[in-house]
């Protein structure tokens, strides 16, 4: 499980993701200073960092490194999410409390990728709607 990023790590990894591309350090340290003030070695001793954390991977270029991530945004989130859940000793309750502090569209998105999850679920755990003969979830109401 990974750890949470910290908050110039995350800014890194924001580029990375958002870019989707390899990239250099020129280009990280350069977007970065339109925000801060950043010398070029700290940017590149945070991303040699997030290279040996396994978050980064890296090939040379010249004389430099061009960085990639391993995984996505999505899943990082997604691994932060289970490890904090995981660690709640009243998954239920968590789960509950998490589900009250959502808004609209982020419960709109939580029944679309339960219906996702539904759909491409050959056997649901019990307790959960099978696959329709079309390939969709069973729903009470209409899709969205």
């Amino acid at each position: 499980m990974p750890r949470q990023l910290g908050e110039l790590e995350d800014a890194v990894m924001t580029r990375v993701w958002q870019w989707n591309r390899p990239v250099t350090v020129r280009e990280v340290l350069e977007d970065l200073q339109q925000e801060r003030s950043i010398a070029y070695t700290t940017v590149m001793t945070v991303m040699d960092n997030l290279h040996q954390k396994g978050w980064v991977r890296r090939e040379v270029e010249g004389r430099a490194y061009r960085y990639t991530a391993v995984s996505t945004r999505a899943a990082y989130s997604a691994a932060l999410m289970n490890e904090a859940w995981a660690q709640s000793d009243n998954p239920a309750a968590a789960l509950v409390a998490f589900f009250g502090m959502m808004s609209a569209e982020q419960r709109e998105a939580l029944d679309d990728a339960v219906r996702i999850v539904q759909r491409d679920t050959p056997n649901p755990p019990e307790g959960l709607p099978a696959r329709s003969a079309q390939g969709g979830a069973d729903t009470a109401g209409p899709e969205r």
